[in-house]
């Protein structure tokens, strides 16, 4: 069992749906980063979603683009990503990270050393958006034999036809993307938004975590009610670019998980 089981094991027996934070790896810089992962959980976050800087993040609005190349201007590298997720490992050995990227740096590293070296740093799963099913022997499957999940993204055009590919060989939770296009550029519509959940809960066991256009307490906790949680990124990332102090940031984290657990 991964951390990530285990969170959303003790969350279904507590009632309590989950939140979800997005930040980049080393923005601003690297030491803020930490400071501002390593408050996470404190500020009521279940499971962090660290991202892999990437100089063509294909599914990413403006926000996080900019967030990636400020990340990337100050040195961050993968090697520097999983070093951050080590560090926050002397801390904390219970709340799981989940690395989301691209497969670019990965490959150049080497499927099997990435493996060893995110195994080693306390990497739980992987989120690698560019990555289909169809591509699973490339590094999903190798990454579940090396005990780390692979979540696969499901979205509003994966229709039932496409459903049980992206299911297959899916582990840890899936994530349901409310919005067809880029992080940051529409809100989740509930209305839009549950019988989708429902169509995906019903073909998998898996929790299903809703992200994309999420960016207010409210609607945290209204797409959150109708999942099985919720996940925010652009709107932290926001504060985090607008140069605002950890402690700030660490605060509107707090509004947006409390959002959630009140689901």
């Amino acid at each position: 069992m991964t951390r990530i089981d285990a969170k959303f094991a003790e969350l279904s027996a507590a009632g309590k749906k989950a939140f979800v934070a997005y930040v980049m790896a080393g923005d601003p810089d690297f030491d803020t980063s930490l400071e501002i992962v390593k408050g996470l959980p404190s500020a009521g976050v279940d499971v962090i979603e660290l991202g892999l800087p990437f100089t063509d993040p294909m599914a990413d609005g403006p926000t996080i683009q900019l967030a990636g190349q400020r990340a990337l201007d100050g040195g961050m590298t993968l090697q520097k990503t999983l070093d951050l997720a080590a560090e926050f490992r002397k801390t904390d050995d219970t709340t799981p990270i989940v690395l989301m990227g691209y497969y670019n740096p990965i490959y150049s590293r080497g499927v099997d050393k990435f493996l060893i070296d995110a195994k080693t740093a306390g990497i739980d799963g992987l989120i690698v958006v560019d990555l289909p099913p169809e591509e699973d022997s490339e590094l999903c499957i190798p990454a579940q034999k090396a005990g780390l999940n692979f979540i696969r993204l499901a979205t509003p055009t994966t229709d039932d036809a496409r459903l049980p590919r992206v299911l297959q060989n899916t582990s840890g939770f899936v994530y349901y993307v409310s919005i067809t296009g880029i992080t940051g550029a529409a809100e989740a519509e509930a209305g839009d938004v549950g019988p989708e959940v429902a169509r995906i809960k019903a073909a998998t066991d898996l929790p299903v975590i809703v992200g994309f256009g999420i960016n207010t307490p409210d609607r945290a906790q209204t797409i959150a009610s109708i999942s099985d949680g919720a996940v925010v990124g652009s709107a932290i990332v926001s504060q985090i670019g607008a140069g605002k102090p950890v402690a700030e940031v660490l605060a509107f984290v707090k509004t947006l998980s409390d959002g959630a657990h009140r689901a």
